[in-house]
């Protein structure tokens, strides 16, 4: 999962986060500590999705290089549209 390279210059991450209700959320960022901190605070500015549906907790990570491989993968997991698919694929459940 995130480790201790979570803020560590030229990685980034892709990351998904679980609610209690089992629901997921998929970003990416260079600083993975940061911004699941970010995620779980109450202020307006972190989001709405992630603010109405928390507290969230890190299930899962992936380093990358590059911001634009960080976003390739985000985007190719949120296309899959699908908590199972996540669930099966990456969280192995």
């Amino acid at each position: 999962m995130s480790g201790s390279l979570s803020g560590s210059p030229g990685i980034f991450w892709v990351y998904v986060l679980e609610n209690e209700r089992g629901r997921f959320y998929v970003g990416q960022t260079d600083d993975l500590d940061r911004r699941v901190a970010n995620h779980n605070e109450s202020a307006p500015s972190n989001g709405k999705y992630t603010l109405k549906h928390g507290p969230w907790k890190l299930v899962w990570s992936e380093p990358h290089a590059t911001r634009a491989s960080a976003m390739q993968r985000e985007r190719a997991i949120k296309r899959m549209k699908s908590a199972r698919w996540i669930r099966d694929q990456l969280l192995h459940r």
